[in-house]
């Protein structure tokens, strides 16, 4: 059985940051909708430069538009998001959360940290809580500070931290807006350490005996807290610009693997903007540091959350013309993670190259410099990216609820993915 520590858990914490906050105070979306386009949408096609693309693929484009655009009507489209004030709503916490204990069990974490998103602070608690529940398990660092001054925190798993064992790397919350990544990436941790301890025999212990952990649940402190203070479809960090009316850099285009290769994103106002050079992200920065300057471990595995579309994606990002020398093996593997998926909860996530999902087969080089390509390029083998529920009724603003159901189905993933990366005669040489 897991040992029970009672740790000071103030509950109104949990509430802090949008409690605090009035809600009209955050920015207004009620003169916006999003829309889906169908077939190859261009949006310069689009009448009015005030838009945000949240989704495109080879089927379908999402934009977020204002209401007053009058689109074309030979245009094929349908509305996804009539009212994205409501939808905002609809993700955070209720203002009044009930008499909860100002003491929480682990039994009571159970029950309460994943019934809806949690602010950065709350968060950064929840790190220590268990590593005081998982002490021999779990240890909490900070990376560095951000362009805000907020610690970018890396949680370490090992049953033997001497042990320089293979190691997977799990992230989330690159981009700020997509608050069920960093839910996801939480509950991935906390079930692989519930049923660590829970079980003398499991699969658990076989995947701690071969490898260690490093999971960074939300890469983009400084972004995260934004979304929940000011704006909650805030996509970048919070770093300045040449402009100073435009912060703000897209942390997951910032690497340095081709990087030059993106001449798209190169305007500070726009969501995918990638800097002025490599690296120039803060939090890219420190990552790199803390992963491939001067570090022993040898990184094998990297999965990535993001949302949303329901997709399996594998390298690379970059370019359609170009494959990865162990192709087969990330799409047997990446077959088998929506295979568990549609096994737990029936839905289906297709599996493609990430570079259809980032647009490089239309627009040569937009998704140069991921993290993604980053990551296989430093020999970390079993990279892939997971965007997560769902395929556009509620794009980046999932509502709490599902928190659960995701994390279900992705920690099953997970549990695959770890166990096909054991089997030996899978090793790439």
């Amino acid at each position: 059985m897991v040992r029970i520590l009672l740790f000071p858990f103030i509950w109104c914490m949990a509430r802090a940051a949008f409690v605090s906050r009035r809600r009209d105070e955050m920015k207004d979306y009620s003169n916006y909708v999003v829309y889906r386009f169908y077939d190859k949408f261009d949006t310069l096609q689009l009448p009015t430069t005030d838009h945000d693309v949240w989704s495109v693929n080879e089927q379908f484009t999402d934009v977020k538009l204002p209401k007053n655009v009058k689109l074309d009507a030979h245009w094929n489209y349908t509305v996804l998001i009539k009212d994205l004030n409501n939808a905002i709503r609809e993700t955070y916490p209720m203002e009044s959360m009930g008499d909860e204990s100002s003491i929480f069990s682990l039994s009571d974490l159970d029950e309460s940290f994943f019934n809806g998103y949690k602010d950065l602070k709350t968060i950064y608690l929840w790190f220590d809580y268990l590593h005081s529940t998982f002490p021999d398990l779990v240890s909490v660092q900070s990376i560095g500070r951000t362009h805000e001054g907020n610690d970018l925190k890396i949680l370490k798993i090992s049953n033997n931290p001497k042990e320089n064992k293979k190691t997977i790397v799990v992230t989330g919350g690159i981009h700020a807006r997509e608050w069920i990544t960093v839910s996801t990436a939480c509950y991935v941790m906390q079930q692989l350490l519930h049923n660590y301890k829970d079980h003398v025999r499991n699969v658990e212990r076989h995947f701690l005996e071969k490898f260690n952990y490093v999971f960074i649940p939300v890469i983009n402190p400084d972004g995260y807290s934004y979304t929940w203070e000011t704006d909650r479809l805030w996509r970048k960090n919070r770093q300045d610009t040449y402009i100073s009316s435009c912060k703000g850099i897209d942390i997951e285009t910032s690497f340095n693997y081709k990087w030059s290769n993106n001449k798209v994103n190169s305007f500070p106002c726009d969501e995918n903007y990638n800097g002025e050079h490599a690296f120039h992200a803060i939090e890219s920065q420190l990552i790199n540091s803390f992963l491939f300057e001067n570090s022993p471990v040898k990184y094998h595995g990297f999965l990535d959350f993001h949302s949303y579309s329901q997709e399996i994606l594998y390298p690379y990002t970059f370019s359609c013309d170009t494959t990865p020398n162990n192709y087969e093996n990330l799409v047997e593997v990446s077959f088998g993670i929506s295979k568990s998926i549609k096994q737990t909860s029936g839905k289906v996530y297709d599996v493609i190259a990430a570079c259809k999902d980032a647009g490089s087969d239309l627009t040569p080089g937009m998704g140069a410099g991921s993290i993604l390509d980053y990551m296989y390029h430093n020999e970390v083998q079993w990279s892939l990216q997971l965007k997560l529920r769902d395929t556009g009724n509620h794009g980046f603003l999932l509502p709490s609820k599902f928190i659960k159901p995701v994390g279900n189905e992705m920690y099953n993933a997970f549990r695959y993915y770890c166990e096909f990366l054991v089997d030996p005669e899978l090793t790439v040489n």
